[in-house]
C-alpha cells in the first residue's frame, strides 16, 4: 500500500512537471536568442504568445513574442519614482491615499509607450502621457 502511495504520488509530480514545462517554437527561441544572447530566460505562455522573463542590468524585463518570433513589447521593471508625475498624480486621483507597490515601463512593438503601476493587488495601465488606459487583476 505504502508502494502504491509513493507511486502515485511521483506520477503527480511528474505530470504537474510536465504541464507547467512550455514548449517554446524555434522561431521564438532564435528571435530572444539573437536580441539577447547568453540570457538565462523563463518561459510562460500568454494566451497565443509567449513571454520571455529575465534579468538585465538589474532591471527584471519580460518580452512577448507572437508564436512567428514576432517581438510584440517589451517591459522593464522601473522604480516606482521613475514614473512620469502625470501617472502618479493621475493613480493618487483614482485611489486616494493608496500606494504604488511596483512600476513598469513598457514598450509596444511600434515604439508606442505605456506605463504600469499596480496599487492595491490591480495593475493600472496608462499612456506615456499619463492617460488612464485600463485597470485589470495584478499577476
Amino acid at each position: 500500500m505504502k508502494n502504491l502511495i509513493l507511486t502515485i504520488a511521483a506520477s503527480v509530480a511528474l505530470s504537474a512537471t510536465a504541464c507547467a514545462q512550455v514548449k517554446v517554437p524555434d522561431a521564438v527561441k532564435s528571435s530572444f536568442n539573437k536580441e539577447y544572447p547568453g540570457t538565462k530566460v523563463k518561459w510562460e505562455k500568454e494566451g497565443a504568445n509567449y513571454e520571455a522573463g529575465f534579468e538585465q542590468m538589474g532591471h527584471e524585463m519580460s518580452v512577448i513574442y507572437s508564436s512567428n518570433g514576432t517581438s510584440l513589447e517589451k517591459e522593464m521593471e522601473i522604480k516606482v519614482s521613475e514614473l512620469p508625475k502625470v501617472v502618479t498624480d493621475n493613480v493618487m486621483k483614482m485611489h486616494k491615499g493608496a500606494k504604488i507597490k511596483e512600476a513598469a515601463k513598457i514598450t509596444k512593438a511600434n515604439g508606442e509607450v505605456q506605463y504600469e503601476a499596480e496599487v492595491n493587488g490591480k495593475d493600472m495601465l496608462f499612456t506615456e502621457a499619463g492617460k488612464f488606459i485600463k485597470e485589470a487583476a495584478g499577476d
